[in-house]
């Protein structure tokens, strides 16, 4: 899997809804909101916070943005993207072992929880919070899950033919259950006890590991 399949486009992250071209003011407020709705909660912080911590006016957040919905939406979305580009050398260092690639995705979100998500996934946090399916924001969640659902049912059919499925969705279990665990800080390493629970997965899928 080369980087344009772990860094699809712009466009496929924010599925229906539209994106804001980004100026140096509402970039400033993205991550502002970034880091405020990670470390505080989306429903914690307004627009007056996130307008004060990127030092620009309310007018600005408006006029760039339209309401904290789409902030919200900016927010989810850039952190997607990121995410693919953050892992898309990892696949592509891993090289052409399929079983390779999976362990490698598991290496990444070690090295990415390690770096900048010290509080979990922020696609499970935000979805604490976005419930409602008609919420823009939830169609980037969701679809964000199933992105990786694809990528390791993908990876597993290459690694052990006929069973996808199967071991697709053991290896999203292992992982999102580690981003969790990774969050909540319940024992040290999760993700990368979870890495290891991958491989005994694909071993006993008859995959060569």
């Amino acid at each position: 899997m080369g980087i344009s399949q772990a860094r699809p486009p712009r466009a496929a992250t924010s599925q229906t809804h539209g994106r804001v071209a980004m100026t140096p003011a509402a970039r400033r407020a993205l991550t502002a909101a970034e880091r405020l709705f990670y470390e505080r909660g989306i429903h914690a912080v307004g627009v007056d916070l996130i307008a004060a911590e990127a030092g620009v006016t309310k007018k600005t957040l408006y006029d760039r943005f339209g309401s904290k919905e789409q902030i919200v939406v900016e927010y989810l979305a850039d952190r997607d993207e990121r995410w693919r580009a953050f892992l898309a050398p990892y696949l592509d260092a891993a090289g052409p072992s399929p079983a390779a690639r999976i362990l490698a995705v598991f290496d990444a979100s070690r090295a990415w929880s390690a770096e900048r998500s010290g509080r979990g996934c922020s696609m499970v946090n935000a979805h604490a919070e976005i419930s409602d399916p008609a919420h823009p924001g939830y169609a980037i969640i969701t679809a964000q899950k199933q992105w990786m659902l694809g990528l390791f049912t993908d990876l597993a059919g290459a690694a052990a033919p006929g069973r996808a499925d199967r071991v697709g969705r053991g290896l999203m279990l292992l992982h999102e259950g580690a981003l969790v665990a990774h969050g909540l800080d319940v024992f040290p390493d999760p993700i990368g006890q979870a890495r290891e629970e991958a491989e005994a997965l694909l071993a006993a899928a008859g995959a060569e590991v």
